[in-house]
């Protein structure tokens, strides 16, 4: 038992460290970092220290910077690189099991592993304590994905009741090595000073996505009527974006506020 969880600790540190697109070129790193807003009282975590590159411009920009790398030749090689400054705090280790801070500001920029990224944003996000800015370099096709590209899903849905995103940089392939087979974006997120929803109506949300989504928000089976939808969408400016009915995260947050009212006056 012991042999097969070494094993598969080994296949996993292999798979994070084989899954890596090193950003070296001082250039590409300057133009994603310079319009950051990082500054010299900011605290930023990376996940993934590879070799010292990013770290290097982050310790420039940050008064800390807290690097978490799972490889541990990777370590020990940018551990040499980073000596000269004393603003970093290099932690060898697993990021997913890394434990965020409990208390106080920071900031995260990363150009973390692809095939890690769903479960690190949602690591990141829902914490108790979550960063209020992040600069993610990953897939495309992800990031669409967390904003909800071309189409609304659950998880845009529940990421835009807390969090702003946005893409501000594309990569060419070239800017890493190895070269990646798909491209890459640089994707900021800022957390919302004021959250769309109270905790306990997020988990509402919640639940009237999942069924909206299995069942239909509108028509037969719906949340609601076709009339309903109608009426609380045009009084708040807003209206249908496709025939096939709801789409956009306002609409959604529209109806699900009408659907509670509705509820409430019921009860």
């Amino acid at each position: 038992m012991q042999k097969n969880r070494r094993q598969a600790g080994y296949d996993y540190t292999k798979q994070v460290s084989d899954s890596q697109n090193f950003l070296t070129d001082s250039k590409v790193i300057q133009r994603i970092i310079r319009p950051a807003d990082i500054q010299k009282e900011d605290t930023v975590l990376e996940i993934g220290t590879g070799k010292g590159h990013l770290t290097e411009a982050l310790c420039k920009r940050a008064g800390k910077v807290c690097s978490v790398e799972i490889d541990r030749k990777l370590f020990e090689s940018a551990k040499k690189r980073l000596s000269k400054f004393d603003n970093a705090e290099l932690i060898p280790g697993d990021f997913m099991k890394y434990r965020l801070p409990e208390r106080g500001d920071y900031k995260v920029f990363a150009n973390i592993p692809f095939f890690l990224t769903t479960q690190i944003v949602e690591k990141l996000t829902g914490g108790t304590n979550p960063p209020s800015d992040m600069w993610l370099v990953m897939e495309k096709g992800a990031a669409k994905r967390f904003m909800g590209l071309p189409r609304e899903t659950k998880k845009s849905l529940a990421l835009k009741v807390r969090w702003e995103m946005k893409i501000v940089y594309h990569f060419r392939r070239e800017d890493f090595h190895p070269k990646p087979s798909v491209d890459s974006v640089l994707v900021y997120f800022s957390k919302k000073e004021v959250p769309d929803l109270g905790e306990k109506e997020y988990r509402a949300f919640q639940k009237f996505v999942e069924q909206g989504m299995k069942c239909g928000v509108t028509g037969k089976g719906g949340l609601l009527t076709k009339r309903q939808a109608s009426a609380a969408l045009k009084r708040a400016g807003l209206y249908y974006t496709y025939d096939d009915g709801v789409t956009l995260y306002i609409q959604w947050l529209c109806l699900f506020r009408c659907y509670q009212d509705m509820r409430g006056r019921k009860s």
